[in-house]
């Protein structure tokens, strides 16, 4: 079984970052929307309230730090396409998509949306 549930995520501007994520998270399986006036919620396949998803909010003095979230790609073209969607969809690149000395096969690449919370996206083998 597969543990996740959900991630409720803080923005400090909602109208900003609203449509990198209407790019990013389809690409990633969310692909159905639940929204309300206070949170924007993508959903991954699967009932509500078991279904995966990833919620947004506003708190306008909400400050990212060191977090990070990390996704898994199912090859290296995956985290190549997800790179090339987060620059073109307003995100900023920190660093890869590349080999890291995690393991001889961990492939990632490090990014943050445009409020600066950050994400990983890899593939590995073992």
């Amino acid at each position: 079984m597969n543990r996740f549930s959900h991630i409720d995520l803080r923005v400090n501007d909602l109208g900003s970052v609203l449509p990198f994520y209407e790019q990013l998270l389809p690409e990633l399986g969310f692909t159905r929307s639940f929204h309300s006036a206070n949170w924007k919620v993508f959903a991954a396949d699967g009932e509500l309230p078991s279904a995966a998803y990833f919620a947004i909010t506003e708190d306008r003095v909400h400050k990212p730090n060191e977090n990070l979230t990390g996704f898994w790609g199912k090859d290296r073209e995956e985290v190549d396409r997800i790179a090339s969607l987060v620059k073109q969809a307003g995100g900023t690149i920190n660093d890869g998509p590349r080999l890291f000395p995690i393991s001889p096969t961990y492939y990632a690449v490090y990014f943050e949306d445009p409020c600066g919370n950050k994400y990983e996206m890899v593939h590995r083998l073992n």
